[in-house]
């Protein structure tokens, strides 16, 4: 694959796995992860590409979704730093244990959230949020994130989302605190792999931080209903896939 050609294929990669992350908050890690293991990269060397984009992609999302007002700062000083420090952790192990394990037991809790989501929706019901669990929940997201490439957004998002948060301020605070969590495990993957995957990085990054202000928008705009409606959706699918993956099914 030429420089240009690869380039340009991450990057339409980037854009389009950023502008469903920035709507729905969740996916972009599976979706470029997925992609580039599909390119026969090692799964180091796709975590360190993904993250690594995802600095500058999560920093202008960050930014983006501040200005349209999505972001609430008590959830996100919550997640951010329990989210470094299970990031940091699951960067430090990815080389040296398997976590295959750990995909099905992920999904399984997502598809229960997927399941209350859609439910919520279709009841229009909406009770008190809480603030319950957030240390544990950031820990469990960078790690799961860190090790597997993407699941910080699938976590945090449908998870503050069932807590009863307004599906615009879980994903607008879910794609700050990713910044943070991004950039700490980025640093762990240069001073452990070095830097020898520029054209992946770059690629990811110019598409998504293209797409990251159209995504902030759309969330400012679309109405919670139907936004939890396509998080459920999209929760729901993601572990469904992921389950079957599991099983031995294409």
């Amino acid at each position: 694959m030429d420089l240009p050609t690869g380039f340009l294929l991450y990057a339409a990669i980037g854009f389009a796995a950023q502008l469903v992350d920035g709507a729905l908050g969740m996916a972009y890690g599976v979706v470029t992860a997925s992609l580039l293991l599909a390119f026969g990269l090692p799964p180091s060397l796709v975590s360190a590409s993904v993250h690594a984009a995802e600095v500058a992609i999560t920093g202008v999302s960050g930014v983006s979704h501040s200005l349209f007002g999505n972001i609430q700062w008590r959830l996100l000083r919550a997640l951010a730093l329990p989210g470094v420090i299970g990031g940091v952790l699951g960067a430090l192990l990815l080389s040296r244990l398997h976590w295959g394990w750990l995909r099905p037991l992920v999904a399984l809790y997502l598809l229960g959230l997927g399941v209350v989501l859609l439910r919520r929706a279709w009841r229009r019901k909406q009770g008190e949020a809480s603030a319950r669990g957030l240390v544990p929940l950031g820990l469990v997201a960078g790690f799961m994130d860190a090790v597997t490439g993407g699941g910080w957004g699938s976590l945090t998002t449908s998870t503050l989302v069932a807590q009863h948060h307004e599906p615009r301020y879980a994903i607008g605070t879910a794609h700050a605190a990713k910044f943070f969590v991004s950039l700490a495990i980025s640093l762990v993957f240069l001073a452990t792999l070095g830097f020898h995957h520029a054209q992946i990085v770059f690629g990811l990054m110019t598409g998504g931080v293209l797409a990251a202000p159209l995504g902030a928008w759309a969330v400012k705009r679309i109405q919670p209903r139907p936004l939890m409606l396509g998080v459920g959706l999209l929760v729901v699918g993601l572990a469904a896939r992921t389950l079957l993956k599991s099983l031995g099914m294409p």
